[in-house]
């Protein structure tokens, strides 16, 4: 776990500082090293692609939450608390500095899935504003 956190922090180093990653690429990456991160329950890797002052809303503008410290206090308890959380991606669409999930996300073993749309926007390098639509079936 240790080895994938520091392999991801290397590309995504090395690719901003060569310049020759496009926003495209850069925003796919944010996307991919969280969502690893969620399905390993990994809270400081996980927290790794977002901003400082990240912003999440319920779609289409109702925040729920700001800032990296609410975010860890969030999902640090529900990683502890959910052994089975894992986050399937279903389809993924980049353009530009915006990255749109759509997931399937199994919270407990035998209880039904959760469908959402995540929908990403990377600032300066991080994800900056997050939101989600979601559904029980």
């Amino acid at each position: 776990m240790f080895k994938t956190i520091l392999l991801t922090l290397a590309g995504l180093l090395y690719f901003v500082q060569a310049g020759a990653q496009s926003i495209d690429k850069l925003a796919e990456s944010l996307a991919s090293a969280q969502l690893e991160a969620y399905n390993n329950r990994d809270i400081e890797a996980f927290l790794i692609p977002y901003a400082e002052d990240v912003k999440v809303f319920n779609f289409p503008d109702t925040l729920q939450y700001q800032g990296i410290d609410e975010m860890r206090k969030r999902y640090t308890g529900m990683f502890e608390n959910t052994p089975d959380l894992h986050c399937k991606l279903i389809n993924r669409m980049v353009m530009g500095n915006t990255v749109i999930d759509q997931e399937e996300v199994i919270i407990r073993k035998g209880e039904k899935p959760i469908y959402a749309i995540a929908i990403y926007k990377i600032k300066d390098g991080k994800i900056a504003e997050v939101y989600f639509i979601s559904k029980k079936e």
